[in-house]
């Protein structure tokens, strides 16, 4: 019986060791080839205690266009 607690311990840090280790080296991107003009981004947040955020957004692979992004509407010409 005194060797359960250090080998649950084991077991609970090798575990939360290799969701690290896979999440580190997941790819952000995420190809969509039903639009060929953008690249679709997503960040993927979680606190650790049940709170978290996954976001998605589209961004066009041209770099003229993503610059054009940054530009305000009102700037003239």
């Amino acid at each position: 019986m005194e060797w359960l607690i250090p080998t649950l311990v084991l077991a609970v840090v090798g575990m939360a060791g290799l969701l690290a280790w896979h999440s580190r080296n997941r790819n952000p991107i995420e190809q969509d080839d039903s639009d060929p003009d953008n690249h679709t981004l997503r960040s993927d947040y979680q606190s650790g205690m049940g709170g978290g955020n996954v976001a998605t957004w589209k961004v066009p692979k041209d770099p003229q266009d993503y610059a054009k992004l940054f530009v305000p509407s009102d700037k003239k010409k």
